[in-house]
């Protein structure tokens, strides 16, 4: 059933009617994805009031951020020349920090993966994990429905599984496939990281980690490892480690034809 065919539009004018027929397709989208997510998300799982991170400083936590400010934009920067092939530890390190399966099946959440490929001109071979690439802008937002797919302030984009309805509207979108839905019922979650059977998620950048002042589990897990491959920071910060790498070396944004104007960068591609 929609509402927009339950019940004769009373106005009487061709726009004024399709704004109305549009008003009563969103609110019911909305009431729908409240319920669902009442439904879906596992009992005693807090949810993340990510959207603002921390808005009121008053109650922020030393050491907390005092909330997601425009003035940053959070990014990534691989460098592949350090990226081992046969090195999971980033893959390791998001899926225990996340909660996510460290055997993922065919049909498993997999927030952060490896890859390898090969020039064929040259033949010279890189490896590289591929994530969700934080997008200035992302087209998982724009597509989506009831704006559960959403962009902070500070560029990092997530999900808010309260309203998401699980349409995959979002992970058809994304070029990057960066997103999975969430097949199976959940159980044993983390209280930073709520997941929801029927929704949708990626990578947050371990936002949880980011508002309190730490780097992403994947970053620090890579230099654990030795090799330094992936640096975090303020892209907006001149004087950020990751910005004056960027503007000392060339990098490379993926799928830069699509203009999209990823928050994560490569070098050495």
């Amino acid at each position: 059933m929609t509402p927009e065919t339950s019940s004769p539009c009373s106005c009487g004018s061709g726009d004024a009617c399709q704004d109305e027929t549009q008003k009563a397709r969103r609110g019911f989208l909305g009431v729908a994805a409240a319920g669902l997510a009442g439904i879906m998300l596992a009992p005693g799982v807090r949810l993340i009031e990510v959207a603002q991170a921390a808005p009121n400083p008053a109650a922020t936590p030393a050491g907390a951020s005092a909330g997601a400010s425009p003035k940053v934009r959070w990014g990534m920067l691989v460098d592949t020349s350090k990226c081992t092939p046969g090195c999971n530890a980033c893959v390791t390190a998001c899926q225990t920090e996340n909660g996510l399966p460290t055997q993922p099946g065919p049909t498993d959440a997999q927030w952060i993966r490896k890859i390898e490929i090969k020039e064929i001109k040259t033949g010279k071979a890189h490896s590289l994990p591929v994530m969700c690439q934080h997008c200035a802008e992302p087209p998982c937002v724009d597509v989506c429905p009831t704006g559960a797919s959403f962009k902070r302030a500070d560029g990092i984009v997530l999900v808010d599984k309260h309203i998401c309805i699980g349409c995959r509207y979002c992970v058809m979108a994304c070029p990057y496939k960066a997103r999975s839905f969430v097949h199976e019922p959940q159980t044993q979650q983390k209280p930073d990281v709520p997941r929801g059977m029927g929704t949708v998620e990626g990578c947050t950048l371990c936002v949880h980690k980011v508002d309190k002042g730490e780097s992403p589990a994947c970053v620090q897990a890579c230099a654990a490892a030795g090799y330094g491959a992936i640096a975090f920071g303020d892209l907006n910060d001149p004087n950020s480690e990751i910005s004056k790498r960027v503007a000392q070396y060339s990098t490379r944004q993926l799928r830069e034809d699509l203009r999209l104007d990823p928050g994560v960068r490569y070098m050495g591609l």
